[in-house]
């Protein structure tokens, strides 16, 4: 069988050879979103969750696009974030006062790991900041969006009667 190399079956991602740090970050929101939708599909049984979810997977790759392409996060995107962040915060206010273990049922460990993947995408994005004009809001934005991961994450475990584990470090003193 003789194919040719330049068929794009031979062809994961464009710009893998790349040597910025923008690839990187691509990899990385990209990871951020699958795990986003990979939550979303254990969510189905929590309405809200599960809808919130599947607005935040366009949002995710709205990330991904934003350094290279078109800035595709607006400050209105950025309010609607903090507005999630608020409600599941509110709802857990006394479970998040202190360090919990990421633990739980299988949802709520995936927002977890959505919000490692979060953070990671944060420092991805940095990396590209030392390389160019990265915009403000795109810091912004993921930061917040590892902090409405944990939230739900936490809200997920309470709506299924799973206990927080808090975590004492002995490395840090915490307040």
């Amino acid at each position: 069988m003789n194919m040719e190399r330049k068929d794009n079956r031979f062809l994961c991602y464009p710009f893998m050879r790349e040597a910025a740090s923008t690839v990187d970050y691509e990899i990385r929101t990209d990871s951020l979103t699958t795990r986003i939708g990979e939550a979303a599909s254990l969510t189905e049984d929590i309405p809200k969750v599960h809808q919130d979810l599947m607005g935040l997977l366009p949002m995710a790759y709205h990330l991904n696009g934003s350094v290279r392409g078109k800035l595709a996060i607006a400050e209105e995107d950025l309010q609607a974030l903090s507005s999630l962040y608020d409600e599941y915060a509110e709802e857990v206010k006394e479970e998040i006062k202190t360090f919990l273990l990421p633990q739980g049922t299988q949802a709520a460990c995936v927002l977890h790991v959505c919000r490692s993947e979060a953070k990671k995408s944060v420092r991805a994005l940095h990396k590209v900041s030392l390389e160019r004009n990265v915009p403000e809001i795109l810091f912004d934005y993921t930061h917040l969006l590892a902090n409405v991961l944990f939230v739900m994450a936490v809200y997920v475990n309470k709506m299924n009667g799973v206990q927080e584990i808090k975590f004492t470090s002995k490395s840090y003193k915490v307040r």
